[in-house]
């Protein structure tokens, strides 16, 4: 198709890839074969890194996204980008590429095949763009040039690995990640659990509150009753305003207790919330502080503080303990303790993009071996946005992982 319209009109195309270290990691090669097969190369100039037609004056450009998003910005005239390898597309990348190209009727052509269900290219960029978008899903089947030795190798990977043949062959996006603290799929069986289960897991409220460090950031608040997740309230607003911040996540506690983000600007919380009169029911929650009951046995042979470098690594896995317990629950019916398992409400507004933010962030080891959890700044270089909905929920479900100076008795 490319090849077709840079012949019958004058168009300038983009081509793009995530690395492109030669011109032969480019689309290059494939539109080159594609015009010598259709008879057509006596018409175009190709030379060693640009392709051009003779008389339309259609012209192929190629870079690589992750070394050359500079030059990318600085492009103008582009009547079509072409995004290959689109499943490493990212956020922050978007937000470059998108008003680069501007020119009247230009399009975006994204092609990729799907990994992770999180993915940016999966979960959010069909949201951004509406009904701008159209979404064509093509499988092996619609190929009439496939081998029957590629047709067998599908059938036969049916047959012993459904998942892998629905990813590897129908193309459908990977529900878990290996790698991540918390599987997807995890959640999805958390949903409405206490209603699943028809178990009572309701009981004293208590609200995370992730606080915004300015620039982007945003404030999150995740209000739990017992082990139910009710509600979720994300907002932005700037360092100063901590006081007006502070006094919204205070007003959902009601009697409850509020845990919050004891690190930067979230370490003034307390002393705003003492000028507010307020002198119980607050707790820090210092991600990277130190673990509580260390001596106690995380499992087997084993005790918190040979397990985790630092209060988010337990927190977080508590959480995913739990949400893995309430998936075999769910799904297998097996039996736990009440304060063992999960839910989350499917009343909570925006609660795909909770699902999303709970299951990317992904385990990493400390220098002692240690268990920790992805940091913002490791999220944001894989182009992820600070998942203050899931740090806040993280933070909501843990109370009993939490001291403070001004500790209620009996709390």
């Amino acid at each position: 198709m490319a090849a077709f319209l840079a012949r019958n009109f004058s168009v300038r195309f983009l081509c793009l890839r995530q690395f492109q270290s030669r011109i032969t990691d480019s689309v290059y090669t494939v539109v080159k074969q594609k015009i010598i097969d259709a008879g057509w190369r006596d018409e175009f100039d190709i030379g060693v890194s640009t392709i051009r037609h003779k008389e339309t004056g259609s012209e192929f450009l190629f870079y690589g996204i992750a070394r050359n998003i500079e030059e990318i910005k600085g492009t103008e005239g582009v009547d079509i980008c072409w995004i290959e390898e689109g499943e490493g597309l990212t956020k922050d990348q978007w937000a470059i590429i998108d008003p680069t190209i501007r020119k009247e009727g230009a399009e975006v052509w994204i092609l990729w095949n799907p990994h992770l269900i999180t993915d940016f290219v999966q979960a959010e960029l069909p949201k951004l763009l509406g009904d701008s978008c159209l979404i064509r899903h093509i499988n092996y089947p619609e190929n009439p040039f496939l081998s029957d030795t590629a047709k067998q190798k599908a059938l036969r990977l049916k047959k012993v690995d459904q998942e892998a043949y629905n990813h590897i062959y129908l193309g459908m996006p990977l529900s878990n990640d290996d790698a991540a603290v918390i599987k997807f799929s995890w959640i999805e069986a958390a949903i409405d659990a206490h209603k699943k289960l028809k178990l009572d897991l309701s009981g004293a409220r208590s609200v995370g509150y992730d606080v915004a460090d300015g620039g982007e950031d945003n404030n999150a608040c995740a209000v739990f009753d017992g082990g139910i997740c009710k509600e979720i309230d994300e907002w932005s607003a700037p360092e100063d305003e901590l006081n007006e911040s502070t006094r919204r996540a205070w007003a959902k506690v009601r009697n409850g207790r509020l845990i919050y983000d004891s690190i930067g600007v979230g370490a003034h919380v307390g002393s705003t919330l003492k000028t507010m009169k307020v002198r119980t029911g607050f707790y820090k929650f210092n991600a990277g502080g130190a673990i509580i009951r260390p001596e106690k046995n995380y499992a087997p042979g084993i005790t918190n503080k040979e397990k985790f470098e630092n209060l988010k690594a337990q927190a977080w896995q508590d959480v995913a303990d739990r949400f893995r317990n309430t998936y075999n629950a769910v799904t297998k019916g097996m039996k736990f303790d009440l304060d063992e398992l999960l839910s989350i409400s499917s009343d909570i507004k925006d609660i795909e993009q909770l699902k999303i933010e709970l299951s990317t962030p992904r385990k990493r080891y400390s220098k002692r071996g240690l268990d920790m959890v992805e940091t913002k700044e490791e999220l944001s270089k894989r182009g992820i946005s600070s998942p203050n909905k899931a740090d806040a929920f993280v933070m909501g479900a843990c109370p009993h992982l939490v001291t403070s100076t001004y500790t209620l008795a009996g709390l």
